[in-house]
């Protein structure tokens, strides 16, 4: 029993060991810094997100489909993180969004993606 018990914690071990060592799905669970996210933000988001997140920038205002409002917690509620890290990295159109929002993928790093969406959870 005894030798059962060791194998099944080396089984174990190697588990969570290879868990830890494998990287997550980008954009499944975000391990953000909402401050950095607010630098980001204030560089690329807050031209149409406006700089409280509330859909207002000033590019925003000219848009016929205004930009999320991210204050809103309702909707945003409805949104899971990946929803969020897909329509960054892949822009509207790629996920039946407005084809207004661009794709950040070539210019954001999967980071500071995440780093965006730690503070759009923080509004």
């Amino acid at each position: 029993m005894l030798k059962k018990l060791s194998v099944a914690a080396v089984v174990l071990a190697l588990g969570v060991g290879l868990y830890l060592a494998i990287p997550q799905r980008a954009g499944a669970s975000p391990t953000g810094n909402r401050a950095a996210g607010l630098d980001v933000h204030r560089a690329n988001c807050a031209k149409c997100h406006g700089p409280g997140g509330k859909g207002d920038g000033p590019a925003g205002k000219l848009l016929k489909t205004k930009p999320a409002d991210w204050t809103d917690k309702a909707k945003m509620s409805k949104m899971s993180d990946s929803d969020l890290f897909n329509v960054i990295k892949n822009g509207g159109g790629a996920v039946g969004k407005s084809k207004l929002m661009p794709a950040w993928g070539g210019k954001l790093s999967d980071q500071q993606i995440n780093d965006v969406i730690a503070f759009i959870r923080s509004l």
